[in-house]
Formats: structure tokens, sequence, C-alpha cells
């Protein structure tokens, strides 16, 4: 299965070298409590839960949406990385303390719930990202960073389209 994501190439992360500034103002996004890490674990939850609900289409589009964030955080692990610092699953990496907690995840199991849960997640996943493009002196960094916030957006788009689709069949 396919991710759910914009059909346009990810920018390369050679030449990005040690940076310490730089992986400070990232790292929220790879394992703090509005990160990849937790739009995965929910959007794979829901999927579970709507598949055995009978709303496969909805669990389908979720599963792409995972799949989308999983090669988001990859993308972010590499890149703090190269920038010095060990991707270790905390809020603040290459903190061995402060490990990530699941208590960030919707565990929502109405679809409605859910689905605005969601579009909470993305709004503020794309205001976060944007802040950190903002901080970053970094262009280099600051383009994959805004290669990602166009997928959020686009996650965004889909998740509002279903729920219209959702207050249709009310």
């Amino acid at each position: 299965m396919e991710g759910l994501q914009v059909d346009l190439p990810y920018p390369d992360l050679a030449g990005i070298g040690e940076d310490l500034c730089s992986a400070r103002i990232i790292s929220p996004a790879y394992a703090d409590r509005g990160s990849e890490m937790t739009a995965i674990l929910q959007y794979v939850f829901q999927a579970i839960v709507l598949q055995k609900q009978g709303l496969e289409e909805y669990a389908k589009t979720l599963e792409r949406i995972a799949i989308t964030e999983m090669h988001h955080l990859e993308i972010l692990g590499s890149l703090l990385y190269q920038l010095g610092v060990l991707p270790v699953f905390s809020s603040c990496p290459p903190r061995k303390f402060d490990f990530y907690s699941t208590s960030a995840v919707s565990y929502a199991c109405d679809v409605h719930k859910m689905i605005l849960d969601d579009i909470l997640g993305e709004t503020q996943a794309i205001y976060t990202y944007e802040e950190m493009i903002r901080k970053l002196k970094n262009e280099k960094v600051a383009a994959i960073i805004e290669r990602i916030v166009l997928d959020e957006k686009l996650h965004l788009e889909t998740l509002k389209n279903i729920l219209r689709e959702l207050n249709k069949k009310e």
C-alpha cells in the first residue's frame, strides 16, 4: 500500500552536516507529544478500529496517511542523525530520558471524534512545522520541512473531506 503524499520528491539530505541548533528546532516533530510518532500510532489504531467497524474505505485512507507519516519519521530521524544528534525517541534527542509516551494518542472509537482529532493534529502539525521553518537558518533543513508540510496539508484536506462525507450521512 502506498502512502498518501504529494507527488513531489523530498529534498536530498546530502550535504547536511552537524547543526545542533537546527536539530533542537526540529526534534519535537520527531517524537514529542504532537510528533510524527504520535500521528503514526493514532492513525494505525484508528485504521484497525474503523476496519473492525466496517468502515474499510476510511480505514485504508488512514493507513495511507500513517505510511506517509512513517516516511516523515524516517526522514526526520535521518536528518537528526546528520545534524549530529542520535535520534532516540525522547522529547529532545539525544537525551536518553523523557522518553516518548503514547499518552498523547487519541483512543477515541467514534469515527467523527477520530476525524476531528486527526484534523486538529494535522492543523497543529502544520502550524508547528511552519514555526520551525521561520526559526531555521539552515536552508537545506528548512526545504525538507517545507516538503513535509505539503503532505500534512494534503492529509488535512483529505480528513476534512471525510468529515464532510460523514456529516452528509447523518
